[in-house]
């Protein structure tokens, strides 16, 4: 089977790429950057813009059995998809986003039936546009695609938070800050690792039955946030000093770190995975969040030019603001 990766660097593909090729497949990236952890021999790399639809057009000509994009984000991308390889590829795969089941959710569980809609957030709006544009292509001319859901999906190179994915979290733990917490943590949330869901993906490619279907694929292992944060502390053999701030609060003083909290991971969210182990037989996730959060933090703290700090500025606004709120009330502070 040849597979074409559109965006093949990133956290979710290059554990997908790295299991296509373990499951004997021919992988061909299309991208712009180099991966930040090692991919296996064998891969094909081609450099180029999947904005340009001159590189599409000379890659569509290939005739690749499988079209997987990873950097598809609104029906824009969509659109020149399917210029690109409409009648030219067996199976189309968008990555879509767990983002776009209806928020506030009306059940904490979550099957592919649920209905979409997110006020909140731009990018799952976006995503929903895109799998409707899909859906109508498979309605009127075949178009072979299948749509596949990933929930907040980690790496090595990840430490998957609520207040990003970098170093920064690891980095206040060790040195005794302050980390803030949305809500009161107890919401339930489910973190997948890449590789799990990597599995889930490639045992998709090549099946008739997920074409003109949506997927998600995701962890079976479902924790509050609350549990997430304090199992990053044990790893680093640190205790937590969590600091519990309202998710419209945070929004009002991140806009962008809001959008993403009340439209996603501000909700308990359990997803049933029938469909996919339907789908692919013997399907199921592996890694526990310990585990795979170890691994994080070894890779990352393997060399100090992974320690990304992006996200402290933000964290110490939203605690200078949540401290004054707190004072006012007659709270003592944060400290």
């Amino acid at each position: 089977m040849r597979v074409l990766f559109i965006g093949g660097t990133g956290n979710l593909s290059t554990a997908c790429a790295r299991q296509a090729i373990r499951e004997g497949k021919a992988v061909t990236i299309l991208t712009r950057g180099r991966p930040s952890v090692e991919l296996p021999a064998g891969i094909e790399f081609v450099r180029g813009d999947a904005h340009d639809p001159r590189v599409l057009g000379a890659l569509a000509v290939r005739r690749f059995d499988v079209v997987v994009d990873f950097i598809a984000y609104g029906p824009e991308d969509v659109e020149r998809d399917l210029a690109a390889f409409g009648g030219q590829v067996s199976q189309y795969v968008f990555i879509s986003s767990a983002s776009v089941y209806q928020k506030p959710p009306t059940h904490h569980v979550l099957t592919e039936d649920t209905p979409l809609g997110n006020p909140y957030w731009d990018y799952a709006r976006k995503k929903i546009a895109a799998e409707e544009m899909l859906r109508a292509a498979h309605r009127a001319s075949g178009f072979p695609a299948t749509i596949v859901r990933p929930c907040y999906t980690y790496g090595e190179s990840w430490i998957p938070t609520t207040s990003g994915s970098d170093y920064t979290v690891a980095w206040r733990m060790r040195r005794g800050l302050p980390v803030v917490v949305p809500g009161d943590g107890t919401s339930l949330f489910t973190l997948t690792h890449a590789s799990d869901f990597a599995r889930g993906l490639v045992g998709l490619l090549g099946q008739p039955a997920a074409i003109g279907e949506a997927v998600h694929i995701t962890s079976d292992e479902v924790l509050s946030w609350n549990q997430v944060h304090d199992t990053i502390a044990r790893v680093l053999g640190v205790e937590a000093r969590l600091v519990h701030v309202p998710s419209e609060v945070i929004a009002r003083i991140d806009a962008r770190r809001g959008a993403s909290l009340l439209g996603d991971k501000a909700w308990s969210q359990v997803f049933d995975n029938s469909k996919v182990r339907r789908l692919v037989p013997g399907f199921r996730s592996e890694v526990r969040f310990a585990e795979g959060v170890r691994a994080s933090i070894a890779w990352l703290e393997a060399d100090p030019a992974r320690q990304k700090i992006e996200a402290n500025a933000t964290v110490e606004r939203i605690l200078r603001a949540w401290d004054r709120a707190m004072a006012a009330l007659g709270a003592d502070p944060i400290g």
